[in-house]
């Protein structure tokens, strides 16, 4: 699996923990409003608003919030003005990395981004350093053993479904489709009886950063890690692969 796979798979593994400290609903919340302020509350026609709704309900979030959430977000009640900006940087031996961003307070959070990337071995670049290396794609993994299918078999039905690619390797499959397609593609396999352990859309690299030290890989992934529980910070994408017996997820 590409770095961004296992990053995707490490981290839907801790997102039980997140849920339990609130910090998923945060980000979840967070990511309601800006969709509902984007393209309006009506889910039908609001293909962002739809998706985060199904992430919420998955980390089961009470639907109140949910609502409440959706209401600022189209105005209906007061809320809190979130802006959306991307950040761009390196990571240890060049790893790209691209954050998407809510806050409330651009300078302080800034500051404390370039203070995480400084702290672990990276730095935050410039405004279109990396964003050039990253296609915007759905992603689908899927488990072969435990959805009882073989390679081809699966191959098959993701051709049928309309997926653009699909990579098996060590027993998961990792199926992109373009983002426009991701929920057709995901309903139609879902309908096959299929669980994806990862469906999102998704920043997926182009070219990858191979880790094989061990410094620079545990100093990497504590940099995500860190990102990733930062309030502000909605996604981190990043463009490293580290053999699997050193991920240590």
């Amino acid at each position: 699996m590409s770095g961004h796979s296992k990053w995707a798979n490490i981290k839907h593994k801790k997102a039980k923990m997140d849920a339990q400290r609130g910090k998923l609903f945060t980000k979840i919340g967070r990511e309601l409003i800006m969709a509902a302020r984007a393209g309006g509350g009506d889910p039908n026609v609001n293909m962002r608003l739809k998706t985060a709704i199904q992430k919420a309900r998955e980390a089961n979030m009470p639907n109140e919030n949910i609502m409440r959430a959706i209401q600022r977000g189209t105005g209906e009640i007061e809320g809190v003005n979130y802006e959306e900006v991307t950040y761009e940087g390196y990571g240890p031996a060049g790893v790209a990395i691209l954050l998407n961003i809510a806050t409330d307070n651009r300078n302080r959070t800034a500051a404390e981004i370039r203070h995480i990337f400084s702290r672990n071995g990276g730095s935050l670049g410039e405004s279109g350093c990396v964003a050039w290396m990253f296609h915007r794609k759905g992603l689908l993994i899927v488990d072969l053993a435990e959805n009882q299918k073989d390679e081809d078999e699966l191959m098959l039905m993701c051709l049928e479904a309309g997926a653009e690619d699909i990579k098996v390797e060590d027993g998961e499959a990792e199926i992109t489709t373009s983002p426009e397609d991701f929920e057709a593609v995901k309903e139609a396999l879902a309908r096959e009886g299929l669980k994806f352990s990862v469906a999102e859309v998704t920043m997926v690299p182009q070219t990858t950063v191979q880790l094989t030290n061990p410094d620079q890989v545990s100093q990497m992934l504590r940099l995500m890690e860190m990102l990733e529980d930062h309030d502000d910070v909605q996604n981190v994408y990043a463009n490293f692969d580290i053999p699997d017996e050193m991920m240590g997820g």
